[in-house]
């Protein structure tokens, strides 16, 4: 049976979201992709291979869309909100971040996790201490804030909040969270 590889991945990666990766087993993911086991062995190689590649396609996404959203013209202030309540999944579901998800259940067993986690992180900060220099260099954000902090300081919150999501709650408190500290900015 021919199927597309980056159709596949995306399909895995839902189910790993859902699931977990403890929670999902090689023949739910034979039958989400509708392929064989034999088929999946012979394409991904292993269940553990082919969770890494739905998490580096997670980590892909997510920064294309900080990618696009800091590109856009207006205010700075938004854009972060926006963006922390997307990578949160405020409002969207009660899934959470894969990502936070899956540093949570498996961070110091599997290496590999850390390892595109830590780099996910790293640079949905580096995209939060870029945004908020632009917003002070417009005036839209105070200057006695250390970028860099600030910045950290927002990385924590979205992984919290994500955490939160994850566990219920009414997703107007979690906006509330995440308008008091951009707007503290």
């Amino acid at each position: 049976m021919q199927f597309e590889t980056d159709t596949a991945v995306d399909k895995a990666m839902e189910l790993f979201w859902r699931q977990g990766y403890a929670g999902t087993t090689p023949q739910e993911l034979a039958s989400e992709l509708g392929i064989g086991k034999g088929s999946l062995y012979n394409t991904f190689e292993s269940k553990h291979a082919l969770f890494m590649r739905a998490l580096r396609r997670y980590s892909e996404r997510r920064l294309e869309h900080l990618t696009d959203l800091f590109l856009a013209p207006g205010p700075i202030g938004p854009r972060l909100k926006e963006a922390m309540i997307v990578l949160a999944g405020v409002g969207e579901h009660q899934r959470g971040c894969v990502m936070v998800n899956a540093a949570a259940e498996l961070g110091p067993a599997d290496v590999d996790v850390n390892r595109i986690a830590d780099d996910l992180f790293t640079q949905i900060e580096a995209v939060f201490r870029q945004a908020i220099a632009q917003g002070q260099k417009s005036g839209e954000f105070a200057v006695d804030r250390v970028a860099d902090t600030a910045a950290s300081q927002l990385l924590a919150c979205v992984i919290g909040l994500s955490v939160l999501v994850k566990a219920g709650g009414p997703s107007e408190r979690f906006r509330g969270v995440i308008d008091g500290i951009v707007d503290g900015l």
